[in-house]
C-alpha cells in the first residue's frame, strides 16, 4: 500500500529539487528521497518519535526496498539529516504537488456562487518550548513558529504556506503573496492595512474583510437591501482617516449583515461593487473553512510534536507534512473515491504494510464513506 501510494509522486520533480539545493552532494547511503519515505511513513502512520519511527521500520526491514527504500532508517541518521538538509527541498517539492492537486480540483464547486477563485487568509500558531526552540523565541517564557497559509477553498488545498517565528504579524504576509487578477482574497480583522490592500485593488483582485471598529468611514450612498436574507445595509464609503485615505483614496464597499446562529452583526470592507451584498456575506463565512484546515492538520497530522529542535528540523517537518496531506488529496482525486480524507489516512495507518491493491482497500470504505462520524472531525474536499 505504501508502494502504491508513493507511486503518485513525481519522481522527476523531486530529484529536480534535491539538485536546485545540492541535497545529496555529501550523501553516501542515506539519500534526501530515504528521508522523505521515513517521514512521510511518519506522518502517515503517527509515530511519536525518531526511536519510534526506526524500530517500526526496522520491524519491516524486508519491505523497506519494495516501499521504495534503498537503506535502512537509523535514528541518528535520521536526525541528522533533519538538522542538515535544506528544508527548502521538501517545501519546493510541496509546492509541486499543490499545482498538482489545484488543477485536480479547479472545478470542485466551494459553498458560494462564484465563478472566479476564492482563497482564505490565516495563520495559526504552533507552540514549542522555549529551552529546546531558542530559535523561535515569541514571548519571555515561550516559544512559538506561525504557519501563515493561503487555502484555495477549491479543494482547500493551501494554495501558499509561509512559516515564520511567532513574533511575526499576519499582515506582512501580504507582502509575500503574489496577487491573482480577479481573485477574491477573504481575511480577518488582522488584515486590515490599507495599503496593502490597495496593491491588490491595483493588481485586479478582490477583498473582502472583517472591518473593526476604529476604522474612520465616511458614506457616499446607500444600496437597497433586502433584509430578509440577513443584510441589513450595503453602502459605497470612503475613508476619512487622512493616513488611510491618502493609501487608499479610492471608495470601498461595506456590507452590514446579521448572522441568526450566532447573534452577531458583522460588517466587511470589499472592493467589489458588482456582487450581491449576500454574496460577500458568504464569501467571508467561507473563511471559517482555513480554520478547519488548521485543526484538521494539527489533529491528524504530526506538526506539533517535532523530531528535531532545530529551524531547519521543524520546517523540514512541516513541509513534509503538508506534502503528504496534498499527496493523499491527490491520490483520493485520481481514484474518484467519495470517503474523506480522515476516513482515507485511518486507512492507510492501518494497511501500509498489506499487499493489497490500494483501490480495493479504499473502496471498501468509500461504500461506507456515508456512516456516522464524530462531529467534532472534518470532512475536506465535499462535492
Amino acid at each position: 500500500m505504501f508502494a502504491q501510494l508513493i507511486e503518485h509522486l513525481p519522481h522527476k520533480e523531486f530529484h529536480k529539487c534535491v539538485a536546485r539545493y545540492r541535497g545529496d552532494h555529501y550523501a553516501k547511503n542515506f539519500s534526501c528521497w530515504d528521508q522523505y519515505l521515513a517521514m512521510a511513513f511518519a506522518q502517515l502512520t503517527y509515530r511519536e518519535s525518531l526511536r519510534d519511527i526506526e524500530t517500526c521500520l526496522g520491524a519491516v526491514g524486508g519491505k523497506l526496498y519494495h516501499m521504495g527504500f534503498h537503506s535502512s532508517v537509523a535514528r541518528s541518521t535520521l536526525a541528522d539529516a533533519n538538522e542538515s538538509r535544506d528544508w527548502r527541498i521538501y517545501a519546493d517539492f510541496a509546492q509541486t504537488l499543490i499545482a498538482t492537486a489545484r488543477r485536480l480540483y479547479a472545478r470542485d464547486l466551494m459553498g458560494v456562487d462564484l465563478d472566479q477563485s476564492l482563497y482564505a487568509l490565516d495563520s495559526t500558531t504552533i507552540d514549542l518550548c522555549l529551552a529546546l526552540f531558542p530559535w523561535a523565541r515569541f514571548r519571555r517564557c515561550k516559544a512559538a513558529v506561525k504557519m501563515h497559509t493561503l487555502l484555495d477553498l477549491r479543494g482547500n488545498i493551501p494554495a501558499f504556506v509561509h512559516i515564520t517565528d511567532g513574533k511575526v504579524h499576519d499582515v506582512n504576509v501580504l507582502d509575500q503573496i503574489v496577487p491573482e487578477a480577479g481573485a477574491f482574497y477573504v481575511m480577518d480583522r488582522g488584515y486590515i492595512d490599507f495599503e496593502r490592500l490597495f496593491v491588490l485593488t491595483l493588481s485586479a483582485a478582490f477583498f473582502v474583510v472583517r472591518t473593526k471598529s476604529n476604522v474612520l468611514l465616511q458614506r457616499r450612498y446607500s444600496h437597497p437591501v433586502d433584509k430578509s436574507t440577513g443584510v441589513r445595509s450595503d453602502q459605497t464609503v470612503v475613508l476619512s482617516s487622512f493616513e488611510s485615505a491618502s493609501v487608499y483614496p479610492d471608495p470601498l464597499r461595506k456590507v452590514s449583515y446579521y448572522d441568526a446562529e450566532s447573534d452577531k452583526r458583522l460588517k466587511f470592507l470589499t472592493n467589489n461593487f458588482t456582487l450581491p451584498a449576500l454574496t460577500i456575506a458568504q464569501i467571508y463565512k467561507q473563511r471559517w473553512q482555513v480554520e478547519l484546515f488548521f485543526k484538521w492538520i494539527k489533529q491528524h497530522l504530526r506538526i506539533k510534536a517535532f523530531y528535531g529542535v532545530s529551524e531547519n528540523a521543524v520546517k523540514t517537518q512541516i513541509w513534509i507534512a503538508v506534502s503528504v496531506y496534498v499527496l493523499v488529496a491527490i491520490v483520493r482525486k485520481r481514484l474518484g473515491l467519495e470517503a474523506s480524507l480522515y476516513q482515507i489516512l485511518q486507512i492507510f495507518s492501518l494497511t501500509l504494510f498489506e499487499k493489497t491493491p490500494i483501490l480495493c482497500a479504499l473502496q471498501a470504505i468509500d461504500a461506507d464513506a456515508n456512516f456516522t462520524e464524530n462531529v467534532n472531525q472534518l470532512i475536506l474536499f465535499n462535492f
